[in-house]
């Protein structure tokens, strides 16, 4: 493989890397930890043997007891490396024979086998630049949990494994089950070898390994190169080296180890997680949620607050003088409701607005769930939870957010209409041409009481002037009332309508806050699970 090949696949794998990292530190707190625990030691794996020696592959021999996998190590090796003898009838530890032995070592310590042997140039491997590690490996059935716990952790490291099975227990369902099925999205760096072919009829061995094959291929293996070999006659020795021989020529083996890692790891990933994306948020979600919260917030008797208020204001300001101090009598029905002031003292207040009824509570909790739903809508099961999850919590802040928007909202409660200096002044004049008249008459009577010179008053059309006065002014009077009356209703109607649209502003705010924000934030953050899942498995 050319070096340009070796370093394309090298970059093609730390995308891969970098995808199912991200993956990973996306799902924290949606899926379940053992899952991304499990991720998190193949990256730090990956990132191992990458910064470890490129230039050596890995290769473990594999097998059960009685296998004869020692046998084959040896004559793989071309010489007794490892002992197979009654002496000592199972590998109790790791046992490597390196050919190139420089650059070995730090692989070597980090794979925790102790016990190297410096090889000799064997058929293919003929020199020091030749890259090569075999290992010797406990049996994988040994009723030692050390010996065992070795296996399962060379299953993980090793670049390439070779299975060594016997004509009596290759369908053995422990090795197929707890090793061959979980691996089989490593085929390209896996070969299989029936050892041990002499204790079988020369005209049995291909029916073996067919049936041998089938099986494999049910554990998904089934592009799996499957070699027959006796380590005790040396029959098929040569094609088992061969093979092991083009992998490490190759230079593949580390990258595809590692790709094979990702994509299981991958799969695991996406199998906790389910496939799909979420529908997201839609406009008129947001606005169905805005209408309903503001409903349960009690908007409604803040605007007739505002509309009332304004015509008790326009009363006390443009109304007969004589009887205007009346209004003051009745509250306000903003100040009642805490409402009349804003800005810095809105930061510290809250509203008198009745607390939320069960009913108001359950609108408000229906209106979230629905808009929860709709966004999480095609969205596979631990994200969907993750998006109510989302919305809930925002729901438990809702109560208080939501009054403190309407309290801080500047309903414009102080502001004066222009009209009303203009119908005071004339309310006033109205009053003072009134009371005049009546102090003419007052004065005219008082004086005829007296036995006084009356003097003459001024008609129009008969009508004395004083008793004009008092008419006109009473008259315009109630006229100006009734008039402001007019004014006041479609300015109450105004002044309402721009209430509703600031309170509805304030209360979208709220929801985009404690609501829509934290289910895009899980929204996006699926679609960038997915993406990046969709990176660490090549596609």
């Amino acid at each position: 493989m050319s070096r340009h090949s070796v370093a394309k696949e090298s970059s093609a794998l730390q995308r891969r890397l970098e995808g199912l990292n991200a993956a990973r530190e996306l799902a924290g707190g949606v899926l379940p930890d053992a899952t991304l625990d499990s991720t998190l030691a193949l990256l730090e794996r990956a990132s191992s043997r990458r910064s470890m020696s490129a230039d050596h592959t890995v290769v473990g021999f594999f097998g059960a007891t009685g296998s004869g996998k020692s046998s084959l190590f040896n004559a793989v090796n071309g010489a007794e490396i490892a002992t197979a003898a009654a002496r000592r009838p199972t590998t109790s530890e790791p046992l490597a024979s390196v050919w190139g032995v420089e650059g070995s070592e730090p692989l070597l310590d980090w794979l925790q086998v102790n016990k190297r042997h410096h090889a000799q140039a064997v058929d293919g491997f003929a020199d020091e630049s030749t890259g090569l590690i075999l290992l010797d490996l406990p049996d994988f059935d040994s009723t030692s949990a050390a010996n065992r716990a070795v296996v399962e952790r060379m299953v993980g490291l090793v670049d390439v494994l070779v299975w060594v099975l016997d004509p009596q227990k290759y369908a053995d369902a422990a090795v197929h089950n707890e090793f061959l099925t979980p691996m089989a999205s490593h085929g390209a760096v896996t070969l299989v070898v029936l050892n041990q072919i002499d204790k079988l009829p020369a005209a049995e061995v291909p029916h073996v390994l067919e049936s041998l094959q089938g099986i494999l291929k049910r554990d998904g293996l089934g592009t799996v190169k499957v070699l027959g070999a006796s380590a005790l006659t040396g029959a098929g020795v040569d094609k088992v080296r061969a093979s092991i021989r083009q992998v490490v020529q190759a230079r593949e083996a580390i990258s595809q180890r590692l790709s094979a890692d990702v994509a299981r790891a991958a799969d695991e990933l996406a199998g906790a997680a389910g496939e799909g994306d979420a529908a997201g948020i839609k406009a008129g979600t947001v606005d169905r949620l805005t209408e309903q919260l503001a409903t349960a917030a009690n908007v409604h008797v803040v605007v007739d607050a505002v509309a009332r208020s304004y015509k008790r204001e326009s009363t006390a300001r443009t109304g007969w003088p004589v009887t205007r101090w009346m209004i003051g009598l009745r509250a306000d029905p903003l100040r009642r409701l805490n409402l009349r002031r804003v800005g810095a003292a809105a930061d510290t207040n809250r509203t008198s607005l009745p607390k939320a009824s069960a009913a108001e509570r359950a609108r408000t909790d229906s209106a979230v769930r629905d808009f929860a739903d709709a966004a999480s809508e095609g969205a596979p099961g631990p994200w969907r939870n993750a998006i109510r999850g989302a919305a809930r919590e925002g729901r438990e802040k809702l109560p208080g957010a939501l009054d403190h928007a309407i309290a801080s909202t500047d309903l414009k409660a102080e502001r004066k209409s222009w009209w009303w200096g203009i119908f005071n002044v004339l309310q006033w004049l109205a009053l003072l041409t009134a009371v005049g008249g009546l102090g003419w008459l007052g004065v005219l009577a008082v004086l005829g009481y007296l036995q006084m010179p009356v003097p003459e008053v001024p008609r129009v059309e008969g009508w004395p002037y004083p008793t004009l006065m008092i008419a006109g002014g009473v008259a315009l009077g109630i006229l100006l009332a009734m008039l402001g009356k007019v004014f006041a209703a479609g300015a109450a109607r105004a002044r309402a309508a721009s209430a509703r649209k600031k309170l509805a502003a304030s209360i979208r705010a709220v929801a985009q806050r404690e609501i829509v924000e934290p289910v895009d934030l899980e929204v996006n953050r699926l679609k960038s699970f997915n993406k990046a899942l969709k990176t660490a498995r090549g596609r």
